[in-house]
């Protein structure tokens, strides 16, 4: 059983003890420090809830409402939904704050609280320390009977969602319309699949052909959208009937998209595809995180763009992206953030500009793909024992290679013209996580594993 108490909320797997797993008192405790926090910042009553489809969801739901309720919150319950649909509706309803429970690409046992601002992104550091501090307190005020807060459910904001998105300037729906696209989308039985499918319909897709789209929670395949775990709808996609296929996890906040021969466009060209056309439209900088594919640099500087690298993390990269005033920018993950729409990643709003993409082109899924820069990433980790100075390590590989572009805004990231490595360490146990790009993954390997024995040498020089 697990229990993780971060800044951007807190995660666990369901059953347990307290304070080892998600159980009813953690929630409880949780969603209390949270709704303290919105009152004594914004002093603004209302917050809004929503959940993907996920087996616990309906019982996490009932224990959050009511424990805000009890603290005098009005509640808005969107109920089964997409993360960046309640994102969007915080402000668009004038909310404190909200709550997302889903623990997005983790398996079923997993779920999660998000906390969002009154303006629908995530909580920052400094306000995620404060609600962990009032956690830990437990400095609750309840309310009086008579000032109990109300509680009314909201079912259409997707379709408000969905307009705002048919509404964008560089959503084509004609363009769309013309290709007669067909389609299959896997929603791993969560709340894409209904949502992916209302949106493809809104935007004059011709066929529509569902792989686990029913809402029961019970995942069909790990809801990473990961190659790994994509074999259904790539086996779907070989027959050559559909034109491309769509992937979301549980809460819609990651795009991986399928080719026509039921290849892998790759999660890393989500972002790129759509940041393609973009600026293909409008001159303008892009943002993603160090850890994203140096692809997305490349078209931006071709479109006479700047590229910005921001730290691991949505909160880090939307706030690189204001800073820069980026019109693109996301996570290689498959995370689209279009400011145009809000500062969240957004599968729906992603999909909708790749289709626009794809029709104005012309191209079939594999053409498109091959326009792009060829980039492999290797992922590795190296487990260090607890009496390792992880920071020290990472010190001494970044004086080794004194020489090359550094970025240590988020651990030691090195750049060799084209290739790069990016070393992090985890926060909650002794790993460095090794991520290494190069034009192909055995190069990436090999750059990855050098690195690997740098910090192997680093360590027995420290030992002897």
């Amino acid at each position: 059983m697990a229990l993780i108490k971060s800044i951007s909320g807190i995660r666990g797997t369901i059953g347990g003890q307290v304070g080892e797993a998600l159980t009813p008192l953690d929630v409880v405790k949780f969603a209390a420090a949270f709704g303290t926090w919105v009152l004594q910042t914004t002093q603004n009553n209302t917050l809004i809830i929503g959940r993907d489809a996920r087996l616990s969801g309906d019982m996490v739901n009932r224990l959050v409402v009511a424990t805000l309720q009890g603290l005098g919150i009005n509640v808005i319950d969107l109920g089964l939904s997409t993360t960046p649909t309640v994102e969007m509706a915080v402000p668009a309803l004038k909310a404190g704050g909200g709550i997302i429970l889903t623990a997005s690409h983790n398996p079923k046992q997993w779920n999660a609280l998000k906390l969002l601002n009154q303006h629908g992104e995530f909580i920052n550091d400094l306000e995620g320390k404060l609600v962990l501090e009032l956690a830990e307190k437990e400095s609750f005020q309840f309310a009086e009977v008579t000032k109990l807060g109300t509680y009314t459910q909201n079912d259409k904001f997707l379709k408000t969602h969905i307009k705002a998105i048919l509404d964008l300037p560089l959503v084509d729906v004609k363009a769309i319309k013309s290709r007669n696209f067909k389609v299959v989308v896997d929603a791993v039985n969560s709340s894409g699949g209904f949502a992916v499918p209302m949106l493809l319909e809104a935007l004059g897709v011709a066929q529509v052909e569902k792989v686990n789209c029913e809402p029961t929670g019970h995942f069909a395949h790990n809801p990473e959208p990961l190659p790994e775990n994509l074999g259904e709808i790539a086996r779907v996609m070989e027959k050559g009937k559909f034109d491309l296929g769509i992937v979301v996890d549980p809460d819609v906040d990651r795009l991986a998209l399928v080719n026509e021969d039921g290849s892998m466009f790759g999660e890393e060209y989500t972002l790129v595809a759509v940041s393609d056309y973009v600026l293909q439209n409008q001159v303008g900088n892009t943002v993603s995180n160090l850890s994203s594919t140096r692809a997305l640099r490349d078209v931006t500087e071709k479109a006479g763009g700047q590229y910005f690298a921001a730290a691991v993390g949505e909160v880090n990269v939307v706030n690189m992206m204001k800073a820069q005033n980026a019109i693109i920018g996301g996570e290689g993950n498959g995370g689209i953030i279009y400011p145009e729409l809000h500062y969240g990643r957004d599968a729906l709003v992603g999909i909708a500009l790749f289709l626009t993409h794809l029709a104005k082109t012309g191209l079939t899924m594999t053409q498109m793909r091959a326009t792009y820069p060829n980039y492999y990433i290797s992922k590795n980790k190296i487990e260090l024992t607890k009496d390792i100075d992880v920071d020290a390590v990472l010190g001494k590989v970044q004086k080794h290679y004194v020489k090359q572009p550094i970025n240590t805004i988020d651990g030691v990231k090195i750049e060799f013209d084209k290739e790069w490595v990016h070393l992090r360490k985890s926060n909650t146990e002794p790993i460095i996580r090794i991520y290494a790009e190069s034009d192909s993954l055995s190069t990436a390997d090999h750059l990855a594993n050098k690195i690997i024995g740098d910090i192997k040498e680093i360590i027995s020089d420290k030992s002897a």
